[in-house]
């Protein structure tokens, strides 16, 4: 059975830094785009950045640009999001996802596999 486990998310203050962390079990997704996206109160479900297979393709959202970081260690089969400069807006429920394709993408809709989410909260 495949799962994606997110960890690492928690309450924080406007200005301060987490780091997210999604382990996949049940397969190797080493060859897999990994990526993060977020859904806040009452919003659609968004994308916030993608890493090819080897990291050698990635991509952010421009809302996190600069500020948020993807990476992958394929030897433990997990992907991390280092979020810094946190801002309220970035409060949502973060979401890691996997595709069979190498290639990132932002699109919701092209990921096979998810992960159940970790609450992000950012106080002002």
């Amino acid at each position: 059975q495949v799962q994606l486990v997110e960890s690492g998310g928690g309450l924080v203050q406007a200005g301060g830094s987490l780091r997210l962390s999604c382990t996949a079990s049940g397969r190797t997704f080493s060859s897999y785009t990994r990526a993060w996206f977020r859904q806040g109160p009452g919003k659609e479900r968004e994308f916030v950045a993608a890493i090819s297979s080897s990291g050698g393709n990635i991509d952010y959202a421009d809302s996190v640009k600069g500020r948020f970081t993807i990476s992958r260690d394929n030897a433990k089969n997990t992907v991390y999001l280092q979020m810094n400069s946190l801002k309220p807006e970035d409060t949502a429920v973060y979401y890691c996802a996997a595709r069979l394709i190498n290639l990132p993408t932002s699109r919701v809709g092209s990921f096979e596999y998810w992960g159940q989410g970790t609450q992000v909260t950012v106080s002002s």
